[in-house]
């Protein structure tokens, strides 16, 4: 078991690094446990973008706190999953304790990136601190002209270099936005944040500071690693671990459940599932970042393609329910933009964004599964009473509660109600 200090019981973790490799013995352990513990369903949990196991700890502590209680006679088990991500220490998590780190730079706004964001960005990034160095050194200078951003745009690319992971054939454009227009790029990024940041009404009567942009263009190289490495540690890890689980506990009912980046893994786990494995019996995604087309069989704007993860819901013996909500600007406003910078230069700003883009660019956080024939469509308190239908993709409105948070990822992270911990219970039909 891990932590003693969680709210629920048992509980165990799972450990991945950036490979898919899992922890040893945690995983025996869980294929041991689960059964002498007598848990008939186990739910199994992943975060997002993260800095550490004591966040991502945090996040499961109070997701699953309230689960008990609306599911007193199940015989449930809790796994939190474990993978090497990292988030900017000055995005604000709605309802979690500011880190010092985010404090103090509130405070005095310089350096541009934190002692705790370059820390992560140094794990995440291995081997690039010369250039880590130089970018950090950029944003605190910001030197006139654009030469300096085209400069800037060159290093971001750098630490990029040499990056694989599972392809995302329903998304063309990554990572050509790095090989876009710098220049371009920043301007356009700085544009979106003016809008979404708590002084965006006054910015509009002044030009954007385009290094504003260059700190969120280096935040999105963050992300696309950390999307890439998502799916890698769900299909290559998760996914056969699941396997595993399956025949050592062939009576355990899994619940897969994923924030952001970790609904993506849930998902890719689905790809690394062994075809037999008829054991997953719900997937729940909240605000993933991923593709609203990653299940189609065909994509609108090319139908000779097809989705990343093309009629793999089948695979769920159950529901795949995906929460949306439009007041997350991670997936609302800079997804779309960061996509669609990889193919075109019409401009557009803040709330804007995804009118003007239209839905090629749009993610599942944003506006749940697309091009995906007799997915359903619910709100939450729809959701909530018994409406899910047995299988199949459903898209479930989330803004009531998810509605949440500051720039520049607006609700995106504002996921811990008992609401959606209900829902992922009622996804599984749990009693």
């Amino acid at each position: 078991m891990a932590d003693p200090g969680m709210s629920v019981t048992p509980y165990w973790e799972l450990t991945f690094d950036a490979d898919g490799d899992v922890d040893g013995p945690e995983r025996d352990r869980l294929l041991t446990q689960v059964t002498e513990r007598g848990v008939r369903d186990l739910i199994v949990f992943s975060h997002g973008w993260n800095n550490d196991r004591s966040g991502a700890t945090a996040l499961y502590r109070r997701f699953f706190a309230p689960v008990p209680q609306l599911a007193p006679k199940a015989r449930l088990g809790y796994v939190g999953v474990i993978w090497p991500s990292m988030r900017f220490s000055d995005e604000p998590i709605p309802d979690f304790p500011r880190c010092v780190a985010a404090v103090e730079a509130e405070a005095a706004p310089r350096p541009a990136l934190d002692k705790d964001t370059r820390r992560a960005l140094l794990e995440t990034f291995p081997g690039r601190a010369a250039v880590l160095d130089q970018l950090a050194r950029m944003l605190d200078e910001r030197p006139d002209g654009t030469e300096g951003l085209t400069e800037f745009g060159r290093l971001v690319r750098l630490l990029l270099d040499g990056i694989q992971g599972p392809a995302d054939t329903d998304e063309p454009g990554e990572p050509a936005v790095f090989d876009a227009d710098p220049v371009t790029v920043c301007e356009e990024f700085a544009g979106a944040l003016s809008v979404l940041g708590p002084a965006g009404d006054a910015a509009r009567f002044g030009l954007p500071n385009p290094w504003d942009g260059a700190k969120e263009l280096l935040r999105q190289a963050t992300y696309y690693r950390m999307k890439r490495r998502a799916g890698t540690v769900g299909e290559r890890g998760l996914g056969p671990l699941l396997g595993r689980l399956a025949g050592a506990a062939p009576g355990v009912r899994v619940h897969l459940a994923g924030h952001s980046f970790g609904g993506r893994l849930v998902a890719f786990a689905l790809r690394g599932l062994p075809g037999p494995v008829r054991t997953v019996k719900s997937v729940t995604l909240l605000q993933g970042a991923f593709s609203h087309y990653a299940f189609a069989a065909r994509l609108p704007h090319a139908p000779d393609r097809s989705g990343a993860l093309k009629d793999l819901q089948r695979h769920i013996d159950g529901p795949l329910v995906c929460c949306y909500s439009h007041f997350d600007a991670a997936l609302g406003t800079f997804y779309p933009l960061a996509s669609r910078l990889a193919g075109d230069d019409r401009s557009c700003a803040g709330n804007e964004i995804a009118a003007v883009l239209g839905p090629r660019w749009g993610a599942m956080g944003h506006d749940g599964v697309q091009a995906v024939p007799d997915t359903a469509s619910l709100d939450l308190a729809a959701a909530l009473r018994g409406a899910l239908p047995a299988s199949g993709c459903v898209n479930v409105d989330a803004a009531a509660v998810v509605r949440n948070g500051g720039a520049p990822s607006g609700a995106h992270s504002d996921i811990v109600h008992p609401e959606l911990a209900r829902l992922v219970l009622t996804a599984g039909r749990i009693t």
